[in-house]
């Protein structure tokens, strides 16, 4: 059963916004509350909790050390510079899956005709996560599913070698990007699943860091 306490643990939380041109960007709704709250809970507990956030407007503790980027290159960076130092890893953050093979250095004028952006794969932070982690190191991804969703979701944590996904959908009102509210349903790699009623996203939170504790 994982302790909390004085563990070292990176959580991702937030969007990654992957530039056009200058001052246009590829993005999404994520807000970033539920890896914020979470990255609080486990503060309280007692964990050493590094941030690696997507632009947001929200705040975090003092006692939680941030790290704020961009694109979902930079959160990679972030996260794999850290990743051999860490005890645990959640990954919540909205990454952005596509990004655009060629940025503009200026701006792209409007024209009367179609425009094509061409789009490449953004590195896959939980995949390589998956790969390189230690037998000592527990992963929690997230699966945020609009169709076939548990199928989706564990099919996710087989491919990605987790230990734990966290599973939210669009289809359930109150849950998902913007709201103070989320609805999950936890699976380990025994194959156990939990599911929750919509509860507040500091409620849910509490809810994900005692599902890691009672991990085996």
């Amino acid at each position: 059963m994982p302790e909390i306490s004085g563990k070292k643990v990176l959580v991702t939380a937030g969007p990654t916004y992957e530039p056009i041109d200058p001052v246009r960007f590829i993005g999404n709704h994520s807000s970033g509350k539920m890896g914020i709250a979470i990255a609080e809970e486990l503060s309280r507990e007692g964990a050493k909790v590094t941030l690696v956030c997507g632009p947001t407007t929200l705040t975090s503790s003092a006692s939680i050390k941030r790290i704020d980027v961009r694109s979902a290159q930079d959160m990679f960076d972030a996260v794999m510079k850290l990743s051999d130092d860490q005890d645990m890893f959640i990954l919540s953050a909205a990454v952005a899956d596509y990004r655009p093979k060629t940025v503009a250095e200026e701006k792209i004028k409007k024209k009367d005709a179609a425009m094509t952006i061409e789009l490449e794969p953004t590195p896959d932070i939980l995949a390589n996560l998956g790969k390189r982690k230690t037998s000592e190191q527990l992963l929690v991804g997230f699966a945020l599913e609009t169709e076939n969703e548990l199928d989706n979701a564990k099919q996710k944590l087989e491919k990605k070698n987790c230990d734990m996904i966290i599973l939210n959908s669009l289809n359930h009102a109150g849950a998902g990007f913007g709201h103070d509210t989320n609805q999950v349903t936890i699976i380990d790699r025994h194959h156990n699943m939990n599911t929750f009623e919509l509860k507040s996203k500091t409620e849910v939170a509490k809810d994900v860091v005692t599902a890691i504790k009672r991990y085996q």
